[in-house]
């Protein structure tokens, strides 16, 4: 198939969009397909690079306003793109999803809608009439989630063009050693730094487990005002932020933890891949009710535990009661990589995925 993926931006930019992009996009190089990726560089030139086998095209770009680059090149260069056969729109982007309804040509149009749009209220109220369009003319609307169909606005008035197809995650690279750990008692967190992941809520938990080690894996904008919290509450000698790490180092750092903790606020976490790489190594994960993809995949009393989000003290309850209970933590950790392996592993989201372009095609 001749493939185009269509977001803001992509590798060397980190995150959890950008990272899924690149997983799906080369993974169907490797399988022949024909796989561009449309997306803007961070400079104002239009750039071209192959990286494993997927052309790049890197639109220049004017600015960025309210988390969205500004770009004239990209849906000119869209537009310039040889009839394919999938273009396969990543959501939330309105600059991508309006330029592909207006000027696309593929035989077939799918959207993966990670999240609704949360704060951006403003833009939301003017480009709400523009989204519920472009939802109605995808031929395919790929929810990460159940939980996030029942949940959107905007998916449930296209819940008969949904078709759940959750992250993957490489399981073999997260494979738990052999010997676990018996450092101290040791929390990770994983992600970019950014409001809606309840980074703040944790910390303030952590001045009550002051026996418990927190590492902090990952940048963001928050970093600064919440190494600033860190300082103020007096935590800074068990809580350490890591920064971003090369993805060789990754499954270490998990393999050093005894629990996963991903404290999220808003529904912008709309699912957690760090969730399922916590898993595929074994760990017990802690995460919040927020109507997304969290509590979907983490499974309340079997994988992990579920608590309300903005609340410290439960997160303090839920960690000590995990730390405090070696068998109860060792298995809810083997249930939690059998679920990875059941449900969520790279190559059956690659083929769920295909199974999604063909059937359209087929129609």
């Amino acid at each position: 198939m001749n493939i185009i993926h269509i977001y803001k931006d992509y590798f060397p930019v980190l995150g959890g969009i950008e990272n899924y992009i690149r997983i799906l996009a080369e993974a169907q190089a490797t399988a022949g397909h024909k796989v561009t990726v449309l997306v803007c560089d961070p400079g104002h030139r239009t750039r071209l690079e192959n990286l494993n086998n997927v052309r790049v095209i890197k639109a220049g770009r004017l600015t960025t306003a309210a988390s969205m680059p500004l770009s004239l090149s990209q849906p000119v260069a869209l537009a310039r793109l040889c009839h394919g056969d999938v273009v396969h729109v990543h959501s939330p982007y309105p600059l991508g999803e309006v330029a592909n309804w207006f000027l696309g040509r593929a035989r077939a149009t799918v959207v993966t809608h990670h999240s609704d749009i949360v704060r951006q209220q403003g833009w939301l109220f003017l480009y709400g009439p523009l989204l519920r369009r472009v939802l109605r003319a995808a031929d395919r609307v790929i929810a990460t989630s159940p939980r996030y169909i029942e949940t959107s606005p905007w998916l449930r008035p296209v819940r008969e063009k949904c078709v759940v197809v959750p992250p993957g995650v490489n399981h073999h690279r997260f494979a738990p050693p052999l010997i676990p750990f018996d450092g101290p008692p040791t929390i990770i967190f994983v992600g970019r730094l950014r409001y809606y992941k309840g980074l703040d809520t944790l910390l303030h938990a952590m001045a009550d487990l002051p026996d418990v080690h927190l590492n902090i894996v990952g940048d963001g904008p928050m970093r600064v005002p919440w190494e600033t919290l860190t300082a103020e509450l007096g935590i800074a000698d068990h809580v350490h932020f890591v920064g971003e790490v090369d993805d060789t180092d990754l499954p270490a750092l998990y393999h050093q933890a005894h629990l996963f903790v991903l404290p999220a606020n808003a529904r912008a976490e709309a699912f957690g891949i760090v969730i399922l790489e916590a898993m595929a190594s074994a760990l017990p994960c802690i995460t919040t009710e927020v109507g997304t993809g969290t509590s979907w995949v983490v499974q309340d009393g079997i994988t992990g535990l579920v608590v309300p989000p903005l609340a410290p003290q439960a997160l303090v309850k839920a960690i000590r009661c995990l730390l405090d209970d070696h068998q109860r933590r060792a298995a809810m950790g083997r249930a939690a990589r059998a679920r990875v392996e059941a449900e969520f592993t790279l190559e059956q989201m690659v083929a769920r995925v295909q199974a999604v372009y063909e059937d359209i095609l087929a129609a």
